[in-house]
């Protein structure tokens, strides 16, 4: 097999809001790039890239998917991120491991949440851009706000490189600024288009657009800055030199128009990704950490170095087997080899290795520095996990999945069910890493989590397709426990003569409230011999039996200390058994008596909103009967009960338009208001 030469290699990621067309752009790249025989068209079920029934469905990215084509003499291996929130840490682990980002704006609608969140993952990881305006064709389109808004918005300078050619139904094509042609394309969605002058009625505007264009990428270099403001004509070279530049040191981001729909704009697009995107060996070393010295060690995007790679996504098949797919760093890797896990510390055999080519796969007997491939069944190996080779190791930093903010509990539609739902949940969780399960031990609940209501509803439609189990979702019980708040003495006495030998047991305890916190203590107080000592443990164990199910809604018992001050024994009848009950029943006789109370658990949250919704968040929060602890920029920290937060992400999410976001944890226990406790006691009772 020829080897790939690694400068002529580009690693792309296509994000976008949900909706913007990023998945329609990459069909149209694979198209015109004679990798697909025809256009793939997601609303109609034929994409290439979005083959899971569950995008299908919901005409949605889900989980990213790969394809490479070849360009310019140039390979491009294109990644279609998904654009819905509930999914954004798929797209945001696959650009982790990318060279460049091409972002899709829609027209009509312009930048928005999703758009912005990706726009920061691409900040936050150092990559270059390009921005694709879409949808040109479609009705009320208008750009003519989207290139300030990504200064405004997205913090960034944004050039035209590019003008559009008529709107709407009439968008036939684009204005090529570098050389000044215009691009008119067939209306037949083949991406045929011929290279025309310029029309007269658009030449003073294309002349404008670029005389700023030109001015801007003069700026990226002294050489050019200096023949333009010496008056010297920029060559087209020089304007494509400076382009790259800029972009490659995110001076600025380049902008471009068409649609994807009707193919149009698409190839000038794939030729500036090849132009301006950098190759893996551009985009300098990877540093990581060698396991056993702990010092630093860096990998070179070269063949000749040692094998190493990093673990991005696993796909659960239940057919196949686990796929991993990673990044390879540096080295080359070969079919029927081993390779070492140097973040667990095992070897791995690797088989068969692939090219993922959508929802198919090519297989490779070999593969170097920065190509994206797959190897299947490996044992050991998840996400985020760095693999090298042995004798060279190395550790990269992984990347941190947000915590779940929507939970539900999960019961199997049929009995017996449960142990095969739970083992086919635990592979999902493999799968995707914002996917928690659990198990309450309070509640006896296993608990799903997840990023919102859809991602959740993916999972279970995912579950039943791939492992045949059923679940239902279902509102998970808040786990309230009891206490007391007064100090009581009762005596609990156990007596039973049924001829021959009987029972009896006498146990006093006195009952007292703790701190809060401080759980459950036993005290044995007896002095005397009232009670023999092999009869006190039989004591406790009563009431540790009994404190499972408190006497007010059935929820355990905490933060008391039950004092063993006096009882009685028979010198025949007694026995532990006796003893036990008798401890039982004081303590249910005493709580009712030790002015008894529910606790319910208070949650720490953040929610991060826009300024302009802080006080519709705080207000909403009082009314959750939280407490706001402080306010930072855009932040907002308080406590709240957590039987009032069990649907806040789609509240959130209604009340900000989606551009809101939450993460919360336990703190602890408070007392029930009077009012709510007397509901939730009626409530058990019709259980």
């Amino acid at each position: 097999m020829k080897k790939l030469d690694i400068t002529k290699l580009r690693n792309v990621g296509i994000i976008s809001h949900g909706g913007a067309g990023k998945t329609s752009l990459a069909e149209g790249m694979l198209f015109n790039a004679k990798m697909t025989e025809r256009l793939g068209k997601v609303d109609n079920g034929t994409s290439v890239l979005d083959y899971e029934p569950e995008e299908i469905k919901r005409n949605i990215t889900i989980s990213s998917s790969f394809h490479h084509f070849d360009w310019e003499k140039q390979k491009v291996n294109i990644v279609d991120t998904p654009g819905d929130g509930n999914f954004s840490n798929d797209a945001r682990s696959s650009l982790s491991v990318l060279d460049g980002a091409v972002v899709v704006i829609d027209a009509n609608s312009g930048i928005r949440v999703q758009t912005e969140r990706g726009w920061q993952y691409c900040d936050d990881l150092g990559l270059p851009r390009l921005v694709f305006i879409n949808k040109m064709d479609r009705e009320s389109s208008s750009s003519s706000n989207i290139i300030d808004d990504i200064d405004k918005i997205l913090g960034k300078k944004a050039v035209a490189i590019q003008m559009p050619i008529g709107a709407e139904d009439a968008f036939r094509g684009v204005v090529d600024l570098i050389n000044m042609k215009a691009l008119i394309y067939e209306d037949e969605e083949s991406g045929s288009y011929t290279e025309e002058e310029i029309p007269e009625d658009l030449k003073e505007e294309a002349s404008e657009l670029r005389g700023k264009m030109v001015e801007d990428i003069a700026e990226t270099s002294d050489e050019l800055l200096e023949k333009y403001l010496e008056g010297e004509d920029l060559s087209a070279e020089d304007l494509y030199e400076g382009l790259k530049r800029g972009t490659f040191n995110m001076d600025f981001v380049p902008v471009l128009y068409g649609s994807a729909l009707k193919n149009i704009g698409i190839q000038p697009l794939m030729d500036k990704i090849v132009q301006c995107f950098p190759s893996p060996t551009e985009m300098g070393e990877h540093k990581g950490t060698n396991p056993v010295t702990k010092e630093e060690e860096v990998r070179r995007a070269d063949e000749e170095e040692p094998f190493s790679a990093f673990v991005f996504k696993t796909i659960a098949d239940p057919f196949t087997g686990k796929l991993t797919l990673f990044r390879i760093y540096s080295g080359v890797l070969n079919s029927d080899s081993t390779m070492y896990n140097s973040s667990k510390q095992v070897k791995e055999r690797v088989g068969q290795i692939f090219r993922m080519e959508g929802k198919g796969q090519k297989s490779l007997t070999e593969a170097g520095a920065g190509e994206l491939v797959a190897v299947a069944k490996l044992k050991e190996t998840t996400t985020g996990d760095s693999l090298c080779d042995e004798n060279a190791p190395i550790v990269f930093e992984g990347f941190t999945s947000p915590a779940p903010i929507v939970s539900f509990a999960v019961e199997p539609k049929s009995k017996g069910d449960e142990e095969k739902a739970i083992a086919s949940l635990n592979k999902l969780v493999e799968e995707d890493p914002t996917l928690t399960i659990h198990r309450d031990e309070q509640t006896k609940e296993f608990i799903l989590s997840g990023m919102g209501q859809v991602h959740l509803d993916v999972t279970l439609e995912k579950l039943k397709r791939k492992f045949g189990a059923e679940v239902e979702l279902k509102l998970p019980k808040v786990p309230y426990k009891e206490t007391i708040r007064g100090k009581v003495k009762i005596q609990g006495k156990y007596k039973k003569q049924s001829g021959g030998r009987g029972q009896y047991g006498d146990a006093w305890l006195e009952l007292e409230p703790l701190a809060k916190g401080e759980g459950f203590d036993f005290v044995d107080k007896i002095v005397g011999g009232v009670i023999p000592r092999q009869y006190i443990p039989a004591v406790e164990k009563g009431i540790v039996e009994s404190i499972e199910q408190g006497v007010l809604a059935g929820y355990p018992v905490v933060d008391f200390r039950a004092s063993l001050v006096f009882g009685s024994f028979h010198s025949v009848d007694s026995s532990e058994m006796a003893f036990k009950i008798a401890g039982s029943m004081a303590f249910k006789k005493g709580i009712l008596e030790a002015n008894p109370v529910l606790l319910e658990p208070i949650m720490n949250m953040d929610v991060t909103v826009p300024d302009e919704y802080m006080g519709d968040i705080i207000g909403d929060i009082n009314s959750r009967r939280g407490k706001v602890l402080g306010m930072d920029e855009k932040l907002i920290k308080a406590q709240v009960p957590m039987a009032e937060i069990l649907q806040y992400s789609a509240d959130l999410s209604s009340m900000t338009g989606d551009r809101g976001t939450f993460s919360s944890e336990f703190s602890h226990y408070e007392e029930v208001p009077a009012q709510i406790s007397e509901k939730i006691v009626e409530a058990s009772k019709e259980e």
